[in-house]
Order: structure tokens, then sequence, then C-alpha cells
């Protein structure tokens, strides 16, 4: 299967899960335009499951090192199994959330506060699974990224229009999803070998890991997903039958939401091997700052905003560039 050896390529490959995990939501947003986020997640979901099912009968069946995706699945551990799993579960739950927090209270907002929580309780939750990298300079990055959410809520806070209740329901679902969002990565990390090449017996490779998560999030979005469409966040409950009035192209764009996303998930759980589970995820979450140069110049979301929110803006950009570098740092600063 395909692994890497050195540091540069695993930060390289976490770039790029920043990019997917802060851009896949704009398949929402367009979808949105006339599809309701409930429906659009179960395409979405499809296509997380068929992402990690291409990638495990391709990069994770070939090449010498490692073990084949269906000899890994053979002898997997029942309790990695069910840990990886697991993290499908949580995951589904606190997307759920987020992408209600952005129908809600827009792109710019839900990922600097829901993401960025994950950020820090993940990253803290995975450096315990696998402490690798220098622990002060990995949570000195963390905290410039916590300071970064504050001055995105006190920006948020001074945008005008919409509804209270709404705006408030936005924060909450945002931070609810963060502290969720925080545990489903290392429950993945848990179940995978710490050696790619020469995996232990019973522990997962990344390929194996990423589409048992997959398959988690798939089958609880069947139980999930229907609560969501009988109690919606707002609006009126969605029958299922609306599901198959939308056309192909609003159905595909909800597939390639999912791609889009497990490309990222995928990549960042490769890069563990090299980075830590810890680096990986918290390079990856800067997402949170993709997800909001979205929000602000492509989406306009704080275009109603007073004058003076654009500096708080700007300062939450530049404490997530140095939170990330730092967090990037981490890993060749040694081991403290």
């Amino acid at each position: 299967m395909f692994i890497l050896h050195s540091y540069a390529p695993a930060v390289a490959l976490c770039v790029v899960t920043m990019l997917c995990w802060g851009s896949w939501a704009n398949t929402q947003k367009l979808a949105g335009r006339t599809w309701r986020f409930e429906l659009f997640y179960w395409d979405y979901a499809l296509g997380v499951l068929l992402l990690a099912l291409a990638f495990a009968f391709s990069l994770g069946s070939l090449g010498r090192e490692g073990r084949p995706f269906l000899q890994d699945l053979c002898q997997a551990g029942s309790s990695n199994v069910i840990s990886a799993l697991l993290g499908g579960l949580v995951f589904n739950v606190a997307n759920i959330l987020l992408v209600a927090a952005i129908d809600l209270a827009g792109m710019a907002v839900a990922f600097p506060v829901g993401i960025g929580l994950a950020l820090v309780i993940g990253v803290v939750k995975s450096y315990a699974v696998n402490p690798v990298g220098s622990s002060t300079v990995l949570f000195t990055g963390v905290a410039v990224v916590a300071v970064a959410i504050i001055l995105d809520a006190l920006a948020y806070k001074r945008l005008g229009g919409g509804s209270g209740g709404g705006k408030v329901k936005g924060i909450v679902l945002s931070v609810i999803c963060g502290i969720m969002m925080g545990f489903f990565y290392p429950l993945v990390a848990q179940a995978m070998a710490t050696d790619f090449a020469a995996p232990e017996a019973g522990l997962l490779t990344p390929y194996t890991a990423v589409v048992l998560f997959a398959l988690g999030l798939f089958l609880s979005n069947f139980i999930l997903n229907t609560l969501v469409m009988r109690f919606p966040f707002r609006g009126e409950p969605v029958a299922l039958s609306d599901y198959f009035k939308g056309s192909l192209g609003v159905h595909l764009t909800g597939v390639l939401g999912g791609v889009i996303w497990c490309v990222g998930m995928s990549f960042s759980i490769i890069a563990s091997g090299m980075a830590g589970p810890a680096i990986s995820y918290g390079l990856g979450q800067g997402a949170t700052l993709v997800a909001a140069l979205w929000g602000v110049f492509v989406w306009k979301e704080f275009a109603a905003a007073p004058k003076g929110t654009g500096k708080l803006l700007t300062g939450m950009f530049i404490l997530f560039v140095v939170g990330l570098a730092l967090i990037i740092y981490a890993r060749t600063a040694g081991v403290a």
C-alpha cells in the first residue's frame, strides 16, 4: 500500500486535507439554494463511503509494504473495528450539527467556532494516544488558535440581521459540534498500527480504518439523519420521498461534497504515520481558516457587519496562520 517515509510529504498531504475539509461545505451552500441540508446529507454520506472504498482498493491494496486492504480487514481485532466504526458515528453526529450550524449561521462562523474547538480537543486527545513532537510548541499553537476562535465569535456578535434565536442556535450547535468533533479522530487513531509498513497484528492500516470509519458514518446516517428530517433544526419536517425529487446535478453535488471531505480524511490518516495523529489532525483542521476565507470573501457573510469588524477578522486570520505554523513546527522541535 502507499505509505509516506518522510515528514515533508506528510505536511503536504495535511495541507491538502486542510483545503478539502475547509472547502467541502461549499457544495452544501450551492445545493442549499434549492435543497434542504437534510436531503443533501444523504448524498454526502454516500460520497464519503465511495471514496474510502476507492482508495482502499487502489492505494491501500498496491505495493509491497503493509497489508493489502482485504487481508487487513480479515485480521482486524474486534475492538479496533468497533473503535473505527464508533469514530464514524461520533463524527456523523458532530457533522450533522455542523451542517445545521452552517445553514443557520454561515461558514465564516460555524467553522471557526465548531471546528476550531474540535481542533483544540482533538489535538489534546490525539497527543495522548500517540505523543509525537514537542508538547510545548504544539499546545502553544493550539492556544493561539483558541484565541482566533474567540475573535471570530466577537466578530459574529457584531453581525447584524437575522433573528436573534437563529443566531444563538447557530452558535450553540457549533459549540456542541466542536466538542463532539474533537473525539472522533482519536477513536480512529487508536485503532491503527503505529508502523504502517509492518503493522501489528489485530490493528488496522490507514485505508481499512478509513473504510470502517466511513461505514460507521453511512450506517448511522439512517438513524441520525432520519431523526433530523423528522425533527429539523428549523423549518418543516422533510419527507424521505423528497429526496427522490432532486435533480441529478443536486445529488452529484452532495456526493462531491462527501468525496472532497474523505480525500482530506484519507490524506490526514496517511500523513499521521510520519507526522503523528495530533499534528496531522491539528494541521488538517486549519480547514477553519480556509472555510472562513470562503465565508468572508466568496459568500460575503460579513458584508453587512459594522465598521471595525474587519479588524477582528484580520486578527483571527493572522492568529490562525501563526497557530498552524507552530503546529507544523512541533514535529521537528522534538519530543518534549
